[in-house]
């Protein structure tokens, strides 16, 4: 048995650990930082749930990673909920470096992608379908997209429907009062929505934080910044510049500044679980440790909540 902490993911009533897996860094491809070899994805996916996460997200457009979860833990199956995207393109061209696929909402793409998804996971469900890129309400409406995916739920293709939502469109999303959960931007240097994810769990929908490290942001010297794809660059660095700016590194207490980092983001009193992405077994252990060390100490919270207002 895990010794994670764990909560109940809003109305879905599934059990996640607080920690969960992102399986993004496992892409590949012209937009991913490092390339995964196809074995070395085997060893920390299982290791993954080896070390008890159970909540593990993706989606068609981080490269290879689903089927690598298919080759690799499909037979573990039982011991993890899986959640993907919907929306993203099936059977287009790769964009250009540097460039976002562009999404598609009508039905036919909604049903296509979750089908794809399906046989490259090789399961008979997915236990959460996510709208990627945040779309407007509008154009979910005029695509009836949420009635298709509604429709692929009542074929027992996936159990609950979601979003992966930013403002501002976020706010319209949560009042549609559609999403069993919602998965949302938050670190301690990226805040702009600490007050919506208490607004959707108080609506009653489950809550997953991504990018609780901040891509590491804070422990990102110039070299590997070098690294980063040109899109990504401006982003690490303003976070970067935010954690210098705060002056945390004297609440730290012996902690590293990644340990810092999430376990501030375990912090949020509405979080229910955090996809944390990496493809580095010492990482994984590091990100395992941290979370069985769960919030910051009360006072050490509400001091870096002060210094980066």
């Amino acid at each position: 048995m895990s010794d994670l902490p764990t909560t109940t993911l809003g109305r879905t009533g599934l059990e996640v650990t607080k920690l969960g897996y992102g399986a993004m860094e496992l892409r590949g491809g012209d937009r991913a930082r490092t390339q995964v070899d196809p074995r070395a994805a085997g060893d920390i996916l299982n290791a993954v749930l080896d070390a008890g996460i159970n909540f593990i997200d993706t989606s068609p457009d981080y490269g290879a990673s689903e089927e690598l979860i298919g080759e690799h833990i499909s037979h573990r199956r039982e011991e993890f909920y899986l959640a993907s995207k919907c929306g993203c393109p099936v059977d287009q061209p790769r964009p250009a470096p540097g460039q976002r696929p562009e999404h598609v909402f009508t039905p036919e793409n909604i049903r296509a992608g979750v089908e794809q998804s399906l046989r490259r996971m090789r399961t008979d469900h997915l236990d959460l379908v996510q709208f990627h890129i945040s779309p407007s309400r509008e154009t979910l409406e005029e695509n009836g997209a949420v009635e298709a995916l509604q429709q692929l739920r009542d074929e027992g293709k996936t159990r609950f429907i979601g979003m992966s939502g930013t403002l501002p469109n976020l706010t319209d999303h949560i009042e549609m009062g559609v999403f069993d959960a919602f998965q949302i931007p938050y670190s301690a240097v990226e805040r702009e929505h600490e007050v919506a994810i208490h607004d959707a769990a108080e609506a009653g929908s489950g809550t997953i934080i991504r990018g609780g490290v901040a891509r590491g942001a804070p422990v990102v010297d110039d070299s590997t910044l070098a690294r980063y794809p040109d899109f990504w660059r401006p982003m690490v660095e303003a976070r970067r510049d935010k954690w210098d700016d705060a002056d945390l590194d004297d609440l730290l207490d012996g902690m590293s500044r990644m340990e810092f980092m999430l376990r501030f983001t375990l912090s949020h009193p509405d979080l229910n679980t955090t996809i944390v992405g990496t493809a580095n077994l010492a990482h994984l252990a590091d990100n395992v440790a941290a979370a069985r060390a769960d919030a910051l100490p009360p006072d050490v919270y509400a001091a870096a909540k002060q210094r980066l207002a």
